[in-house]
């Protein structure tokens, strides 16, 4: 049976999720920066020393990528799922081997549409924290929630 998930309706502002976590190693950040992020303090370990992070480092969008797996997986989840309309990311710090990531979101606005009775969006800010409760991402985004009710 397929979970539908929460429509404009069950949201409220102040609505608080927490998702599972995801341990990321040296491995995992490697391979993703050669695909998608190819610089030294995301691929080599002495390199990235001798950078701005002063050691090797998850990249942005790594733990953008990691943030969005743990809110898609994140129950009860949207009904429709997670449909951005925008958002605002940043990264106050560094990602780094052996951090356990997760992530606390919470609901700080929402707004029917007045063209599109059948849905509306929610912003909410979702903050991605390492093990020691440090926060490596800020995501403010803006999602499309469709209504159970129309009209």
């Amino acid at each position: 049976m397929t979970e539908i998930g929460l429509f404009l309706e069950d949201l409220s502002v102040g609505q608080k999720f927490t998702s599972d976590t995801h341990t990321l190693d040296a491995t995992q950040i490697k391979a993703f920066a050669q695909q998608f992020d190819p610089q030294p303090f995301h691929l080599d370990d002495a390199a990235a020393k001798e950078t701005f992070f002063g050691g090797l480092a998850a990249s942005g969008w790594h733990t953008a990528a990691i943030t969005m797996k743990l809110l898609a997986t994140t129950r009860p989840g949207i009904a429709g799922g997670l449909i951005g309309g925008g958002g605002e990311i940043t990264w106050p710090q560094a990602t780094r081997p052996g951090d356990i990531l997760q992530v606390t979101s919470e609901i700080l606005e929402i707004k029917p549409s007045r063209s599109r009775p059948e849905r509306g969006m929610a912003i909410m800010r979702s903050e991605t924290r390492n093990q020691h409760g440090d926060i490596v991402q800020i995501l403010t985004s803006k999602l499309v929630v469709p209504k159970r009710n129309p009209g």
